[in-house]
């Protein structure tokens, strides 16, 4: 049985792709049948960002929108090569991406400051799509319900309000690797969550919170994850740069 809330679809298109790249991947979109219940977000790299919001206005798609995959949570000052939360709310940029695995990873983003980014980011007015998960060994040791809940206790103790908050719980060990967890393993984590938000948060906030799946997610294994109770729908990778991210966001059709 499917989960009973919307299915809302991310295209996280990382460092990838040109002006033009980028251009032609909307115009497919906008020409292809879209299943209407799905929301859609698209988050190109920053210096894509205004050029893609634009083509998406000027098509007047509804359920499409544009991310950014990152943000400071200053408003402004001496900080080269970042851009603020406020920024994107001038820009007119309705969603932003915190806390993803390579951010954590790559770039030594800790749990307070992607708890800190999301507070700024809500305050602001803008919508998160807050990335949570576990690495491979983590996982092996048996640690992965402690880690994603560890995660979103962060940012619990700085964010009262979840109305605004989409949930991607992207394993690790999962992203860019081909891997995919199981629809089993996926929803048993995704399960642990709504759990969490349950117990945290309230049941009320629990039910309507979207938790989305990300890892290798592909054309061929959507489908089967999207029948999950408690997977609202996906944090898409590579596959977003790809003509399948159609078939994705049709994946309840």
């Amino acid at each position: 049985m499917s989960s009973p809330r919307g299915l809302f679809v991310g295209g996280n298109w990382k460092m990838n792709g040109t002006l033009d790249s980028s251009k032609k991947l909307i115009d497919h979109l906008i020409a292809s049948k879209l299943d209407e219940s799905t929301e859609i977000v698209v988050a190109p790299p920053f210096i894509h960002l205004l050029q893609v919001k634009d083509y998406l206005q000027a098509s007047s798609h509804p359920n499409i929108k544009v991310s950014a995959q990152n943000a400071y949570h200053k408003s402004s000052g001496a900080f080269t090569g970042e851009v603020s939360v406020d920024q994107l709310v001038d820009a007119q940029v309705p969603w932003v991406i915190i806390g993803h695995s390579e951010r954590r990873t790559l770039f030594g983003e800790a749990d307070h400051n992607v708890a800190e980014k999301t507070k700024a980011a809500l305050e602001a007015g803008l919508s998160v799509i807050l990335c949570i998960g576990e690495t491979l060994e983590q996982r092996e040791k048996d640690e992965t319900v402690s880690v994603v809940t560890r995660q979103l206790n962060a940012v619990e103790q700085e964010v009262k309000d979840w109305s605004k908050i989409v949930v991607a719980y992207e394993p690790v060990w999962a992203i860019g690797t081909g891997k995919v967890a199981t629809s089993q393993q996926a929803q048993e984590v995704h399960s642990e969550i709504r759990k969490w938000a349950a117990s945290k948060l309230g049941q009320s906030v629990a039910n309507k919170l979207r938790i989305i799946y990300g890892g290798s997610v592909a054309a061929k294994n959507c489908k089967e994850l999207s029948t999950q109770a408690d997977i609202d729908g996906f944090l898409v990778g590579g596959a977003s740069l790809k003509p399948e991210f159609v078939d994705i966001v049709n994946a309840r059709l």
